[in-house]
């Protein structure tokens, strides 16, 4: 699409889970010639990973729990908010109002109704959060990460778009890549991450799960584990006294690069963790947080898991028998991981960050037909030209 240079702004909460995608797309925006700007809290203001074309802009937001003493307080900041962003766009005349979930883009995108500019919502999860509930009906657009969203209401089919999330550069550069070589006789490399806080769980019941393969699966093992700082020397004993060899961190600053080389991921089923692992193409054994909002990370593990990519254990039943179970079941013959790292490369949608793009520059300037257009494909679930791994198909297991 060719367009010329406009103003868009992004708002999002202050966590990863909501500024990862909004960065993704500020990326792209800016690649096209467009200028962006991003209203935030301050944890997003200072977050690692902020392109440095992007200015941020810091908003009250009020927040809306279950004490309605504290609404008065809420309504009083997004009011407040929403005055302020007013006199943002009254300088910055944004095309379009983007919001990617979290309390701190509510009034940006109230101030841009106020002031008649389109404004679009992405949800990351498969459960329609909080504040993309309180303005889906009335946005012009709301793009959605999987073809199936809890709490999104039937009425609003026809401006929902399907674009998935967007990934890191360098994870998606993986997905030309053929899944890594798993044979009778070599390595079996483990990838044990629990999410940007670490998850005491995965600590206490992988190293004890491994243990338990039958000898062929456990004696060619090499396991990559994220850990909690206060975790890390009694995960290194428990490796250490099963004889499994094991690399241990806190962070991992190069996660393609681990990702890349593994056969087997184990952990959280985050919106980010999901949309690497499909854009990449890589078996899981998924264990949604079981505190998430709105039990969202169990929804995002349907698409993987119907389609044959995943297995999901829910923390109640997460113990170290049920985990080897789980990976003799996927992982005892290597055509057997091999197909499900294809099931999961099926599910990705290597596209998002353009399509998503896309999708906001049909508005304030372009044919609206372009966004009937994005809408229209992905509601079909049309394919996302992609390159498949060495001799696999395209079509998606049934």
């Amino acid at each position: 699409m060719t367009t010329s240079s406009r103003h868009f702004v992004l708002a999002a909460g202050g966590t990863g889970g909501h500024l990862t995608p909004a960065f993704a797309l500020a990326h792209e925006l800016e690649r096209r010639g467009h200028h962006v700007a991003l209203i935030t809290d301050e944890r997003g203001a200072a977050i690692p990973g902020k392109p440095d074309f992007l200015t941020a802009h810091v908003l009250p937001a009020g927040r809306f729990g279950k004490n309605p003493l504290r609404w008065p307080g809420g309504i009083s900041a997004v009011l407040k908010g929403r005055a302020m962003a007013k006199r943002l766009f009254e300088t910055f005349q944004p095309s379009a109002v983007i919001g990617f979930g979290g309390y701190p883009a509510m009034p940006a995108l109230l101030g841009a109704q106020a002031m008649h500019i389109p404004t679009v919502i992405h949800d990351q999860n498969a459960v329609l959060g909080r504040v993309n509930r309180l303005m889906a009906g009335r946005v012009d657009a709301i793009a959605t990460a999987y073809p199936d969203v809890d709490r999104l209401k039937p009425k609003y089919t026809n401006k929902v778009h399907l674009v998935g999330n967007p990934v890191r550069p360098g994870v998606l550069a993986l997905r030309e890549e053929p899944f890594p070589a798993f044979t009778e006789d070599g390595l079996f490399r483990v990838l044990v991450t629990g999410g940007s806080q670490g998850a005491r769980v995965l600590s206490e019941v992988v190293p004890d799960g491994l243990s338990m393969l039958p000898p062929a699966l456990r004696n060619r093992l090499q396991v990559t584990q994220q850990c909690r700082p206060e975790d890390l020397e009694a995960v290194r004993k428990r490796y250490a006294d099963h004889d499994i060899p094991a690399e241990l961190a806190t962070y991992f600053e190069d996660m393609a690069a681990t990702l890349a080389d593994a056969h087997l991921f184990i952990g959280r089923a985050g919106a980010s963790t999901i949309a690497e692992l499909t854009a990449v193409g890589r078996p899981a054994i998924l264990v949604p947080l079981p505190i998430a909002t709105d039990d969202h990370q169990a929804a995002n593990t349907r698409e993987m898991v119907n389609a044959g990519g995943a297995r999901s254990v829910r923390q109640t039943r997460f113990e170290a028998k049920e985990l080897a179970k789980q990976i003799r079941a996927m992982a005892q013959k290597p055509e057997t991981l091999a197909n499900a790292a294809h099931a999961a490369w099926n599910c990705g949608r290597p596209k998002a960050a353009s399509d998503l793009a896309d999708l906001v520059e049909g508005f304030g300037g372009a044919d609206m037909m372009d966004v009937i257009r994005v809408g229209e494909n992905n509601a079909r679930g049309a394919s996302q030209e992609a390159p498949a791994p060495t001799g696999a198909s395209r079509e998606r297991p049934e």
